[in-house]
């Protein structure tokens, strides 16, 4: 059988194979995103608030966006927990304790005052009541223990605590009537005492009165009564209602535009609670649910059926649509709990994390309509979601053009200030737009939209450690790691330089070709680079198998056609396993395993074949075990290898030899359907071939001879030759 009957036989079975392959696949795909799409719509529906009746978002001082609100039934106006507490402490402060006056203490004072003893005139010790010249400062005394203890006097302690408690008076209970006294007239035992020295009536007085020594007999007379103020305290603080009046039923809270002060902001709280309160049972519930779970649906759906119809392979590998159906729920779920709990504003969260994660991993056109089904869905649990979904689009599309290829650390910190910058920049000029003064904006205030925008800013930052997790958790590989895979200084790169020189000469080649291809066509030029460096480290196991590395001996004479096509295409297998125990990822092995397809050894083929006319070929034994390139990366590599190996057995570098080379190699693996499986268009082989050209011309050119400045004596025999060129 002629060889070109071979490979057209083999083709078409490949086609019959790939056609089964290719509707297993789509059976598959479609099973996959069919759950992916029941099981997001599930989760996001379960945590979405039911409370449709009311779920404003709103603030003291702000502008009322939504329409207007009329009362669905009669409720009591609460007052807000901290006026509550300002009228209790109010009347904590009005608030009298009471205390109870001991009548027999002022007459026990005054018993031990008679009863004290001092010198006599006749320097006996005598009681002071007995000695004549001390009967006026007795009457002095009398009287001013009558004063203080008409006021009262209590310990020092209890005096401590009632100006602690800035108590201005307190009310004393004499038998069965009790009045009002400021608590500054009442007296401590010390105060009391101090009190009486002063107002004696001479210096003499003062002096006989201290030696009398009354601080040791004066005591209190006022006691608190506990039970007393308890009672009364209590009986107060149950007259602070916390209504301070009410709304009809049918009554109109607030109408749109209007601003919300104090009053309008307790009669929304208020509503707000009882309509929560109402909402468990509420009979609309299963409207609300099932219009809830009809939306998110739909928009599963469309995004769902976007992928079935345009990003078909990220259903291939389930990881692409795990994680973009994951980063939605994650985000939906989120801002579901936030509304439920009525924690801080939607805003603050970083939903243009989305769209930069999928555009760093997958594409952009896939990052910006999954960041629209996201705040889409969001949206549903939000009451006036415009200014919502302008900004997040706003956040989105700058996150996406800001953010093409990741391959610095600092391209995240540039994206986050641009976003944050942009949508604050937005929301401005929106409130603007709605007559709003920059005074009026409030933009210190810690619950101000721009504040939660510049948070939302600060959360982007950590993108970038979040990068690393999804790639250990997904298995994808960002631009970053593929830059740290083409350092030379990588352990499989350093052995490749020593162990194979020549192999590694060549990857970097193919790897200039490739990227230089891939930029031209709008491939992923990184990727495509780090494949082509790692796609031939499978030589490393035996060097010298392979021309690049031979230096004069070829040890294929030495063995028959299908040992050397064994040893050839076990580079691969052998790439695959250094690749596997050195913790390559996926993506680069898979340009191993592709960077041949399930093409032949042919040169060993044709060798076989034609030292056995007529036998029947095993073709298996001189195939590769593939698979066909999946990817444009992976097809673009092939091109270059195929083109690079080759060129350097060309007898002589011409513009028509290395476009014949270029074309001969492409032409064939188009022909045998290498790139069927792939989505490689004519257009792009077609740019492919004419890049390859010209970068095969630009390194194989000819040099020019650089004359020699000639001598005198060359410089005389050139004269006396005779110019031939005529003759010519």
């Amino acid at each position: 059988m002629k060889l070109s009957n071979i490979f057209k036989t083999d083709v078409a079975q490949k086609f019959v194979r790939s056609s089964r392959q290719q509707r297993k696949a789509n059976t598959n795909a479609g099973a996959l995103l069919l759950l992916l799409i029941v099981l997001s719509t599930a989760v996001i529906v379960y945590f979405m608030p039911r409370s449709a009746l009311f779920s404003y978002d709103y603030k003291k001082g702000g502008i009322w966006d939504y329409a207007s609100v009329y009362a669905s039934q009669k409720f009591n106006v609460q007052r807000s927990d901290n006026d509550i507490q300002a009228q209790r402490d109010s009347v904590m402060r009005m608030f009298q304790p009471y205390l109870t006056i001991d009548e027999n203490v002022l007459p026990n004072v005054q018993n031990r005052l008679l009863a004290l003893e001092v010198k006599g005139e006749d320097g006996a010790m005598a009681k002071v009541a007995s000695v004549a010249s001390l009967q006026p400062v007795l009457q002095q005394a009398a009287t001013l223990l009558d004063t203080v203890y008409s006021h009262g006097i209590v310990s020092s302690e209890q005096l401590d605590t009632l100006k602690r408690r800035n108590t201005e008076r307190v009310r004393i209970i004499t038998g069965v009537t009790t009045r009002s006294v400021p608590v500054d007239q009442l007296f401590t035992p010390k105060e009391a005492y101090s009190y009486i020295l002063r107002n004696a009536g001479s210096e003499a007085d003062r002096t006989m009165l201290s030696h009398l020594n009354l601080n040791l007999i004066l005591e209190d007379n006022l006691f608190f009564d506990e039970f007393k103020t308890h009672e009364e305290l209590v009986s107060i603080l149950d007259s602070v209602s916390p209504v301070i009046g009410y709304v009809a039923k049918g009554e109109r809270i607030i109408d749109r535009g209007q601003k919300i002060d104090e009053t309008t902001y307790l009669k929304l709280r208020s509503y707000e609670e009882v309509m929560r309160t109402k909402d468990t049972v509420n009979e609309k519930f299963p409207y609300i649910a099932a219009g809830q779970l009809v939306l998110v649906f739909t928009l599963m759906f469309l995004l769902g059926f976007y992928l079935w119809l345009f990003r078909r392979d990220y259903l291939q590998y389930p990881r692409s649509a795990i994680l973009i159906f994951s980063s939605i729920v994650l985000f939906s779920v989120l801002a579901s709990l936030m509304m439920r709990y009525h924690f801080k504003n939607i805003l603050i969260l970083p939903l243009a994390m989305v769209p930069i994660i999928i555009r760093i991993f997958l594409d952009s056109r896939t990052a910006f309509f999954a960041h629209v089904t996201m705040i889409l869905t969001i949206s549903l649990v939000l009451n006036n979601p415009y200014v919502f979904i302008l900004l997040q689009c706003v956040a989105g599309i700058v996150a996406i053009q800001s953010l093409r290829e990741l391959t610095q650390r600092s391209q995240i910190i540039r994206t986050a200030f641009f976003i944050t910058l942009a949508t604050i920049v937005f929301f401005v000029a929106y409130e603007c737009l709605r007559g709003i003064m920059f005074e009026e904006m409030d933009f210190l205030n810690m619950h101000n939209e721009v504040f939660y925008l510049i948070v939302a800013g600060v959360f982007l930052l950590f993108t970038y450690p979040l990068l690393w997790v999804i790639e250990r958790l997904f298995g994808f590989t960002s631009d970053v790691t593929l830059i740290e895979l083409t350092n030379i200084n990588n352990p499989l790169l350093q052995r490749m330089t020593q162990v194979a020189p020549g192999t590694f000469q060549h990857s970097m080649q193919v790897a200039n070709l490739a990227a230089e291809v891939a930029q031209k066509i709008g491939a992923k030029v990184q990727l495509v680079r780090t494949g082509a460096l790692y796609h031939d480290i499978g030589k490393i196991d035996h060097p010298v198998y392979f021309t690049e590395n031979q230096s004069g001996i070829n040890p294929h004479k030495r063995l028959t056609p299908q040992k050397s096509a064994e040893v050839i295409i076990n580079h691969v297998t052998h790439g695959l396993e250094l690749a596997s125990s050195n913790g390559l990822p996926e993506i680069i092995q898979r340009f191993i395993a592709t960077h041949h397809g399930r093409g032949i050894v042919r040169y060993f083929y044709v060798t076989y074949c034609n030292e056995h006319p007529g036998e029947e070929v095993d073709i298996a034994q001189f195939s590769y075990p593939g698979p066909n390139p999946q990817s444009k990366e992976e097809a673009i590599l092939m091109m270059c290898d195929s083109v690079e190996a080759a060129s350097r057995s060309l007898p002589e570098y011409t513009e028509e030899t290395i476009s014949n080379l270029v074309d001969k190699i492409v032409d064939t693996q188009v022909d045998e359907g290498y790139f069927a499986e792939c989505e490689l268009t004519f257009r792009d082989i077609s740019v492919a071939k004419e890049t390859l050209k010209e970068r095969l011309k630009n390194v194989y050119h000819t040099r020019i001879s650089y004359p020699e400045l000639d001598s005198k004596e060359n410089k005389e025999n050139k004269e006396q030759t005779p110019n031939n060129t005529d003759k010519e």
